[in-house]
C-alpha cells in the first residue's frame, strides 16, 4: 500500500515540479523571481494553494521513501516505531512551517 503511495506521490510531484519550475525559474528574469515577483505571483488566485499542496507532496514522498529505507534495515520493531513516529511528527512540522511561510507571503502586499 506504502508502495503505491509512493508512487502516486511520485507521478503528482512530476507534474507540480513542472508547474513549478516554468512559473518560478523559467519565466523570471536570469531564472529567479525577485521578492516583489514572488509577492505578486502569490497574489493570483490558487497558487499559494497549489504552492502548499507542492510543500505537502515533496515532504511525504520523501518521508515515505525514507521510511522505506529504514524498513529494509530490519531494525528491532520498537525502533521501526520510533522512527515511524519521529517521520510523522518531522512532516507535519515541515508541512504546518511552509504553510505558515506561504501564508506570510501571500497575504503580503504587493510592492
Amino acid at each position: 500500500m506504502r508502495w503505491f503511495a509512493q508512487a502516486g506521490l511520485g507521478f503528482l510531484l512530476i507534474i507540480l515540479l513542472g508547474v513549478h519550475l516554468i512559473a518560478n525559474h523559467w519565466i523570471g528574469p536570469q531564472g529567479l523571481l525577485s521578492h516583489a515577483d514572488v509577492v505578486r505571483y502569490y497574489a493570483v488566485p490558487g497558487v499559494a494553494l497549489m504552492e502548499i499542496l507542492f510543500l505537502i507532496v515533496v515532504t511525504a514522498h520523501c518521508l515515505l521513501g525514507l521510511h522505506a529505507i529504514l524498513l529494509d534495515l530490519n531494525l528491532p520493531s520498537t525502533v521501526k516505531i520510533a522512527f515511524t513516529w519521529l517521520l510523522v511528527v518531522l512532516g507535519i512540522t515541515i508541512v504546518i512551517y511552509g504553510i505558515q511561510l506561504t501564508w506570510r507571503v501571500a497575504v503580503m502586499e504587493p510592492i
